[in-house]
């Protein structure tokens, strides 16, 4: 099935990352994004392989989980508007977590490569969805500390003190 791009933008624009984008700025990575099939139980990437992109869940559902002593360690359910794969982008460094589709699955790639092209195209843009990975890493670190001491804190759920998505002016 074949997305027009006006309902890519829509749906892009209900997602975090692309939160606070410009017009011009969305379409333009919109552009280097690359559409990824999987079949329900495919593997989309494998803990400490090397990875050099990221994705964003268009459909389907995705189940993330880390290696452990005792076998397989779930971590976090993947749906639509979520992302991942962005800490490899950040830290160049191996997959921290494995990712298998669940049913099947939709994903817009975005390579390190093409993040780097937008960030020489439109550096302001690109910090903007710099921020918004950010914000999100913050997310998922406030949630794993409750987690850890013993508060089950819903996926949705943000502390009262979090910022919105819509990233603040930067002021020199």
């Amino acid at each position: 099935m074949v997305v027009s791009a006006a309902d890519m933008k829509a749906f892009l624009l209900t997602t975090p990352f692309f939160g606070g984008l410009s017009d011009p700025s969305l379409d333009l990575l919109m552009s280097m994004l690359v559409e990824c099939r999987f079949e329900a139980g495919a593997t989309v990437v494998a803990e400490d392989e090397p990875g050099r992109s990221m994705f964003i869940v268009k459909s389907g559902r995705l189940a993330v989980s880390k290696r452990a002593d005792a076998g397989s360690v779930p971590i976090s359910v993947l749906e639509p508007g979520d992302f991942f794969g962005e800490m490899t982008l950040i830290e160049m460094q191996n997959r921290s977590a494995t990712v298998v589709a669940e049913s099947p699955t939709v994903l817009y790639e975005l390579t390190a490569q093409k993040l780097y092209a937008y960030y020489k195209a439109d550096i302001h843009a690109y910090v903007i969805v710099l921020q918004n990975i950010n914000r999100e890493l913050c997310r998922r670190l406030r949630r794993a500390d409750d987690r850890f001491a013993g508060h089950q804190v819903g996926k949705d759920e943000a502390p009262a003190d979090e910022w919105a998505v819509t990233p603040r002016p930067i002021r020199p």
